[in-house]
């Protein structure tokens, strides 16, 4: 999905926890995750930030909460958050709810998140579906280029 994101123009924003870290930054989180013996090298490796992607680091569960994030969303005129990772029932969910207070249309790719527990990431985006009118479909149905047309002028 983030090489389709980025065919079409559309940029990548990872929001990760800084664990309590206040001297921590997003690179040394990612070396950190990448080292020979930790459990999420694999992962890490395979969704790995590249140089023209942005990050930020959260607090706590929500995205916004504390963060730059808003002021990177209004500079980048971003209208619709595609919310992807750990945990649909936390992390997502909570975001998910800021950014539609917010005025944000929301994606949550049902084939992009996980929760600990089957049910709980079902039930989490059956809320969002309902409550904040979050497209759930699966992220190879979505149309990048479509979606860029259709943000324009709206948010």
């Amino acid at each position: 999905m983030k090489r389709r994101l980025k065919r079409a123009g559309m940029p990548a924003i990872y929001v990760n926890d800084n664990f309590g870290r206040w001297r921590s930054d997003f690179r040394n989180l990612v070396a950190h995750c990448l080292r020979r013996r930790a459990r999420v090298r694999a992962v890490t490796a395979l969704l790995r930030p590249d140089h023209q992607d942005y990050f930020v680091l959260k607090p706590k569960h929500s995205a916004f909460y504390a963060t730059t994030l808003e002021l990177l969303l209004e500079q980048l005129g971003a209208r619709t958050l595609i919310l992807t990772g750990l945990l649909a029932d936390s992390c997502i969910l909570a975001t998910a709810h800021d950014a539609a207070m917010r005025g944000y249309r929301l994606i949550v790719p049902e084939d992009c998140d996980a929760a600990r527990l089957a049910e709980d990431r079902r039930r989490a985006l059956g809320h969002m579906r309902r409550a904040l009118h979050a497209d759930t479909e699966c992220s190879t149905a979505l149309d990048f280029r479509v979606l860029l047309r259709r943000a324009k002028g709206r948010r």
